[in-house]
């Protein structure tokens, strides 16, 4: 409950979780060390996540069914809703009916990254924080006063997405255990107010209507372009000046600075080729050593990509890649 600028559950003996996470069975284990019962509330769109082995209760939306089942199942007042990559948007009918229990997971910097594009904007930007926080859920989306938070450093191996979210859920575990072990102790904490003034949205991203190359990018912008949305996702998409090959994408690059400077005009030009990998040019004096170059059958087609090929992305699909939204349902 909120009371006087401050949140606190009295004799917590449960927590709900609202939404999904890949280290659920983590936090099923912290919750039964420390004695306090767990359910778990999902979408039908998120339920496929789960292991069969996990109890669920699905549930379209928040409506009065819902309702129902908490007030059978739950003591409000004792009991801690979190949102976890919850697909839910919560009303006001909603936050009222429980209490102002109900509390949002966000690993990045509130309100200065709100949003649902993920980690592949931190790469794109070279963002390298990771600000773990729980807050108050209010009618805004991520707007709510911050609780509790902790910032960390991500490691120097953390490069793609994947890299990302596991760090970010490895070090989850360990920020949720502290937040419960402090409600256990009856901890009051302090409600910090976020200056929305000061906020930025980052839009969702997806990999097949964003993620395709612009190669006038410089030699950086467009190393983490290419990252930002490598595994666990299909690749960043671009085509080769030859026929038969289709839209490509690719993974697995790294960063050269060790040939000398390229005109703008080289970028896409593979230059060399190797066994294991080719050499790109960019617009700038680095190039990239590319390991994947995958078909639309998830095949690598690098064996058959020769020095003086090119790699270009049509400016329809730059444009287009700028003008659609991405749109999750529960």
């Amino acid at each position: 409950m909120i009371k006087d600028n401050f949140f606190k559950i009295t004799d917590l003996n449960q927590v709900v979780i609202i939404g999904w996470c890949p280290n659920i069975s983590k936090i099923l284990n912290i919750n039964s060390k420390l004695k306090i019962k767990t359910l778990i509330v999902t979408s039908p769109s998120q339920k496929k996540f789960f292991d069969k082995k996990i109890k669920i209760n699905v549930f379209k939306n928040l409506d009065k069914n819902f309702e129902n089942f908490i007030d059978r199942n739950c003591e409000i007042k004792k009991t801690l809703f979190l949102s976890i990559s919850s697909m839910f948007v919560f009303k006001k009918k909603q936050i009222k009916f429980l209490d102002n229990n109900l509390i949002n997971y966000f690993p990045s910097r509130l309100p200065y990254d709100t949003g649902r594009g993920g980690f592949s904007w931190h790469i794109m930007r070279e963002d390298r924080i990771l600000n773990n926080n729980f807050h108050i859920i209010d009618e805004g989306i991520n707007t709510g006063p911050i609780i509790f938070e902790e910032s960390k450093i991500f490691p120097s191996n953390c490069k793609i997405p994947i890299d990302y979210e596991n760090y970010k859920w490895e070090e989850m575990n360990l920020f949720y255990e502290t937040f419960i072990k402090k409600i256990i102790t009856k901890k009051n904490f302090l409600l910090c107010k976020q200056n929305i003034n000061l906020g930025r949205h980052n839009p969702s991203l997806n990999t097949l209507q964003n993620g395709f190359i612009n190669w006038d990018m410089n030699s950086y912008d467009l190393f983490n372009f290419i990252n930002a949305f490598d595994d666990p996702f299909i690749g960043a998409s671009t085509f080769l000046n030859r026929p038969g090959f289709g839209k490509l994408f690719i993974k697995k690059i790294h960063l050269h600075g060790g040939d000398t400077g390229n005109h703008p005009y080289f970028s896409g030009i593979v230059s060399r080729k190797h066994k294991n990998w080719i050499s790109v040019s960019t617009t700038g004096k680095h190039m990239i050593l590319v390991e994947q170059v995958l078909n639309s059958k998830g095949r690598n087609v690098i064996d058959k990509i020769f020095p003086g090929d090119r790699f270009y992305t049509p400016l329809k699909y730059i444009e287009k890649s700028k003008t659609k939204n991405t749109i999750y349902k529960a």
